[in-house]
């Protein structure tokens, strides 16, 4: 769609040219008239295109405010389709506090499929505006209705779908660490209930959802920047990790191992000995030395977990497709645990140039849940969406594969939105 949808002239170069363009011009000429014919052409069809889909967006709006539960599934599971399908910024930014509401209201009210298809539709609405504040909005008005969810503990789908929500609006919408700690402390208190706010009641969330938690924690433990870190405080989340991975369900060791990793990347596991750190007080010089002992001995023990679980043997019934993602992931946490090195990935996003490149555990995670999150969208997300684009450095080159005379067209629509935008920012600067 481009920002092409906004030129109101489309139709203005479409026809009426006639031979007098060609006649007694230069073939200069003659291909800037037929670049800026085909160019109006082209935007008049996407302007039509994007009204059809506004009307529909409309519409969708409109069922969200429906009574009978089955026709607002049917609006969210649409929308779910949509957003997937098309990265619906210019539709959206102006009527997305209109979907939030609505979207609140259904996992406020609704039933437990409502509820999970409110859930990532809300999080595909903040990965469609992008960072920024309309996005930390979102996380604002959604968070509190997000944390009931879990405080609740209703049917683990609701519970998943919770937290694969939350995860995502504060990763695109958070501007501040305590955010972001806000949030990884309600997963957390999913994933290690005992340490949570209800007292007296010890919940243990079974492998699918405790899985989900483990995965969510870990996106936001990406945005941490390792220079805020203080490694005594992240003692007791990487040693009930480490006890993660003798879990006996694969998919908790796999996502408790991923965390890991991120851990060792960020050095949260690193603790200066004595002669490197300068201390107040005979006591404090011990209580240093004593966390430095600790956590080489947590090290050790995970690097030996980890090798273990590289090396497993499959067994009589064993489902070897995911035994052998498992000895992949965890070979490749041991290399870097002794090398330091993580193992670069690369996914073909589009023509010779479109590559995604990952070349660290933490752009690991995050592609791994975006990739997951977004679905068949991941793709188009990946190719037009800008917010995708920043987190992984992708440089797309849209013009790649195109003619000569295509290039001029994009080019010329590429101008004329950016016109158009620049007029809309004077009008509203004038307003202000």
């Amino acid at each position: 769609m481009g920002k092409s949808k906004k030129n109101k002239g489309g139709r203005g170069g479409g026809g009426g040219g006639g031979e007098d363009q060609f006649d007694g011009g230069s073939d200069v000429d003659s291909v800037s008239s037929v670049s800026t014919a085909l160019s109006d052409l082209q935007l008049a069809q996407a302007t039509e295109q994007v009204s059809s889909q506004d009307f529909v967006l409309d519409k969708y709006i409109d069922d969200l405010y429906e009574k009978r539960g089955s026709t607002r599934e049917a609006a969210l599971g649409a929308l779910v389709d949509a957003f997937e399908s098309f990265v619906l910024l210019d539709l959206v930014e102006n009527k997305y506090a209109t979907l939030l509401s609505q979207f609140i209201n259904s996992i406020k009210k609704g039933s437990i499929k409502e509820v999970c298809l409110a859930c990532h539709t809300t999080g595909l609405l903040a990965i469609t505006l992008g960072a920024g504040s309309s996005s930390h909005e979102i996380m604002d008005e959604s968070r509190l209705q997000l944390l009931r969810v879990l405080q609740t503990w209703p049917d683990a789908s609701k519970m998943i779908s919770a937290l694969d929500c939350l995860a995502v609006v504060t990763f695109v919408g958070a501007t501040d660490l305590s955010e972001t700690q806000l949030s990884m402390k309600a997963i957390w208190d999913v994933i290690h209930p005992k340490s949570g706010s209800n007292v007296g009641i010890v919940r243990k969330p079974k492998p699918p959802l405790l899985a989900a938690a483990v995965s969510a924690w870990a996106l936001l433990l990406t945005t941490i920047v390792s220079s805020k870190r203080n490694v005594d405080s992240w003692k007791e989340s990487i040693t009930f990790l480490s006890a993660l991975l003798e879990a006996e369900d694969r998919a908790v060791r796999m996502a408790a191992g991923e965390a890991l990793a991120l851990c060792f990347e960020l050095k949260l596991l690193d603790v200066f000995s004595n002669e490197e750190v300068e201390v107040d007080t005979a006591e404090a010089s011990g209580s240093k030395n004593q966390l430095f002992l600790n956590m080489q001995a947590l090290k050790a023990k995970i690097s030996g977990l980890v090798y273990n679980l590289s090396m497993e043997a499959g067994g009589r019934g064993a489902d070897k497709k995911n035994l052998n993602d498992q000895r992949d992931l965890f070979q490749r946490i041991s290399d870097f645990i002794k090398t330091g090195e993580c193992l670069e990935e690369s996914l073909r996003i589009a023509g010779k140039h479109g590559i995604l490149r990952v070349t660290s555990w933490r752009e690991s995670i995050q592609l791994n849940y975006l990739r997951r999150f977004l679905g068949r969208g991941f793709l188009k997300h990946a190719q037009d969406n800008g917010l995708l684009h920043d987190i992984f450095d992708i440089k797309m080159d849209k013009t790649e594969n195109m003619s000569t005379t295509e290039k001029k067209i994009y080019r010329s629509g590429e101008e004329k939105g950016r016109a158009l935008k620049l007029n809309k920012e004077r009008r509203l600067a004038q307003v202000r």
